[in-house]
């Protein structure tokens, strides 16, 4: 698997039969296809690896309640006074390695006394280090194995100083006064002379609930009418910890060991069962039961922060309203189909409002405005006909002649010299707001440059 660093492509993980062939993490992807020009690589995903990762940890709490990440390809676990719970050490790590290699995943492990032994030993064949025996399995190991730097590990080997034996027997001032500290601490750490706990990473909270029934259902009410009940009891633990739902998924399991799942979106974080549960019932009309429903399982997969809200507030209520509206159109349209104005900072008539997701985005009201008022339709420039007039008193717009009734103008708008937009090249552009007898009410504008007439908007 490749990564992209230092705007070039890099190894990031090899298998077994690359690192055979001489290829190493870090390396150019050209100099690896050089070495070995049969190479198969893809891209790299460190969001989803890191995933799989927080899994495997929690997972790992197993074996020991100290369970942590160690950087991002491995993992550490605090065993001390679980190993007789195993048999042993050697029958604990077994234990590890055979669970894992029948999830297909392949690993290397390590005990010993201390985090640092453990993490050499881990990533030079793995094994388990005896109780006093630091020094004499880790001594023959290369002096990387202390989790240095590259550049303090090759300044050490130009030294003659190419074992971790070879730092146990050297006078500590020197080696702190050329290569500084960190190489001592790690020394110590890695023989037991420095104590290096393992935190424990809390797990994340998990908002679910679940129910098993007796007996399979089928029908849609049936399954609702349970899935009002779970809704009940998971917006309570919503509301005791000060949190509203963005995301829910709803898994059936049927009696046949398959499940089917639906999933809804929120406009807004929201806590409040009947209204959640009116956006789950398309999807569960569509599920299939099957030979029957025995389970179900309701998870809240995306939560925010939710104060209180004042119950018969009219502005809630309309929020809530609109929230609902947003929300039932996300779940048919996708929640980026269904958007919503902003005001923008820009006199530039098509550059003064942005058009966002309404449910990724709070409403904000329009300034007021002491300027004319703007079209409720904008379109780009299209060119007036015939022209007649300054203002124009009759004109062609679209195959139409049209004659002026009332003008108000004009009103100058400049461009914004620091956008490089073509449309407004022009320079300096003078509105105007024009009634016509035919009907259209259009908004005009004329170049001063040119002398050409546009229309660019249309008025209610």
């Amino acid at each position: 698997m490749t990564l992209r660093a230092s705007n070039a492509e890099q190894l990031h993980c090899l298998n077994l039969a690359a690192s055979q062939a001489g290829l190493h993490r870090g390396m150019a992807l050209a100099d690896a296809r050089a070495i070995c020009p049969v190479l198969s690589t893809r891209p790299a995903d460190p969001v989803r690896e890191g995933g799989s990762l927080e899994s495997l940890r929690r997972w790992a709490g197993r074996y020991g309640p100290q369970a942590a990440k160690d950087g991002t390809d491995g993992l550490i676990v605090d065993v001390s006074g679980v190993a007789h719970l195993f048999g042993g050490e050697e029958e604990l790590l077994a234990d590890v390695g055979a669970r894992l290699e029948r999830a297909g995943i392949a690993t290397k492990g390590a005990i010993a006394e201390t985090r640092g032994g453990a993490w050499a030993l881990a990533r030079r064949g793995g094994g388990v280090i005896p109780e006093g025996g630091l020094l004499a399995r880790l001594g023959p190991m290369p002096v990387s194995a202390l989790r240095i730097d590259a550049n303090i590990a090759e300044s050490l080997a130009r030294l003659g100083l190419h074992r971790i034996g070879d730092l146990a027997g050297m006078a500590r001032a020197p080696l702190a006064k050329r290569f500084g500290h960190d190489l001592l601490r790690r020394l110590d750490q890695a023989l037991g002379q420095q104590a290096e706990p393992v935190a424990a990473e809390p797990d994340p909270r998990h908002f679910g609930v679940r129910m098993t029934l007796p007996e399979p259902i089928g029908l849609t009410a049936d399954v609702m009418g349970l899935l009002g009940r779970l809704l009940i009891r998971l917006c309570d633990r919503l509301k005791a910890e000060g949190q509203g739902a963005r995301k829910l998924i709803l898994e059936l399991k049927r009696v046949d060991r398959s499940a089917a799942m639906v999933e809804i979106g929120l406009a807004r974080a929201m806590r409040d069962p009947a209204r959640i549960s009116a956006l789950f019932l398309k999807g569960v009309e569509d599920v299939d039961a099957g030979f029957g429903i025995d389970g179900l399982r309701l998870s809240a997969v995306m939560i925010e922060p939710l104060a209180p809200e004042q119950i018969g507030d009219a502005k809630v209520l309309q929020e809530d309203e609109l929230s609902d509206l947003i929300s039932r159109l996300g779940n048919r349209l996708g929640f980026e189909a269904v958007q919503r104005f902003l005001p923008a900072k820009s006199r530039i008539p098509e550059r003064s409002f942005l058009t966002v997701p309404a449910a990724y985005a709070k409403s904000e009201p329009f300034p007021e405005r002491r300027r004319p008022r703007r079209p409720i339709t904008l379109f780009p420039a299209e060119p007036l006909l015939w022209v007649s007039g300054n203002p124009p008193a009759r004109f062609s717009w679209r195959r139409m002649s049209l004659t002026t009734l009332r003008a108000q103008g004009p009103e100058r708008i400049t461009p914004e010299w620091w956008f490089d937009d073509p449309a407004w090249r022009s320079g300096v552009r003078d509105y105007w707001r024009v009634e016509t007898q035919e009907g259209p009410r259009l908004w005009l504008f004329r170049t001063p440059q040119s002398g050409d007439w546009y229309a660019q908007g249309v008025f209610l």
